[in-house]
């Protein structure tokens, strides 16, 4: 379109009017403004108020001006049109990549950046460097301190276990591990599930034969047996109560009920704490609800009593028979 024959529809005044100059102002006004305008308005901008048509009337009024200053000055318009736009109309776009670093052609500017890139990784490396190297000589003193006290730690470890190795060594000569019952015998390196890996399984067993246990395994158990221990009480509860209640005992049940909602609240809060240290998702728990673990014992309350009374009917049964 810039080559071609292209006749622009506006004329001289609304040209300059677009271009905001006043008529008679100088060739460098013209090129000033239009860069300012292309930035403005180019589609490939970052600019907020880009807009393609905008650029497009910027650039016919760009054209029309250059026309009316080249039939001022004398000159052949076509040529100078030519001459002018091909030297100015891009550099607009020297402030849309390459963060406007480099001048020359796009692929010179390319290795330019990349030049540019590798002289600011050096500085932000050299940078961080000698932070570390501050903060390092800022806390020596603490260091120091800190060595000092892990040495120490390490020298009376070691002198521990030379210790413990020593009397290991003399117990072994005078025979006391000669009585022992797995003597001559091999280890049981395997467990009963092909699956797991051996060394793992022993390590675990020692630890856990020894009290060394991870302490939401340690929950787990306990919220276990707290929950089975909670729901055979209030199952003895309820059969002490018998059937029909009274009315003395149906507040008595409503105690009790009470009770055990307290004591299901408080296990909720171990379960809690239990899902804030498992280490493994799939295995949290979620909160044991209060009407449904009285349902429950209500259902088994009623099971136990058919079981009861099914037996009685077998027994009269016999002795009728008998």
């Amino acid at each position: 379109r810039m080559l071609s024959g292209y006749k622009p529809s506006n004329d001289v005044r609304e040209s300059y009017k677009v271009l905001e100059l006043d008529e008679g102002c100088s060739l460098d006004d013209v090129r000033n403004s239009y860069r300012n305008l292309a930035k403005k308005y180019h589609p490939d901008s970052s600019s907020g108020m880009a807009d393609s048509k905008a650029f497009i009337r910027v650039e016919e009024a760009y054209r029309v001006v250059l026309n009316d200053l080249a039939a001022k000055q004398k000159l052949d318009p076509g040529e100078e049109e030519e001459d002018e736009f091909k030297s100015k109309s891009l550099q607009h776009r020297h402030y849309l990549s390459f963060e406007g670093v480099g001048i020359g052609t796009p692929s010179q500017r390319e290795k330019q950046y990349m030049q540019f890139r590798v002289d600011r990784a050096t500085e932000q490396v050299l940078q961080y460097r000698q932070q570390r190297l501050e903060s390092l000589y800022a806390g020596s003193d603490l260091s120091r301190a800190k060595d000092v006290k892990q040495s120490k730690k390490v020298k009376i470890t070691q002198a521990v276990e030379r210790l413990v190795e020593d009397l290991i060594q003399e117990s072994m000569a005078k025979g006391d591990f000669d009585n022992l019952s797995g003597k001559g015998k091999p280890l049981q390196k395997f467990s009963d599930s092909p699956h797991i890996d051996p060394m793992t399984h022993n390590l675990n067993r020692i630890l856990i034969d020894n009290g060394y246990q991870p302490e939401w395994i340690l929950l787990q158990k306990e919220i276990r047996e707290t929950i089975e221990g909670l729901r055979k009480s209030i199952v003895a509860s309820r059969r002490k109560l018998g059937e029909p209640m009274t009315l003395s005992e149906q507040k008595q049940w409503g105690r009790i009920c009470e009770q055990f909602a307290e004591d299901i609240r408080k296990l909720n809060k171990r379960v809690d704490n239990f899902n804030l240290v498992v280490p493994i998702l799939s295995r949290q728990m979620v909160h044991f609800s209060t009407d449904k673990e009285i349902l429950r014992a209500r259902k088994t309350y009623e099971a136990v009593m058919e079981k009861v009374s099914d037996s009685d009917m077998k027994e009269n049964e016999g002795e009728e028979g008998k």
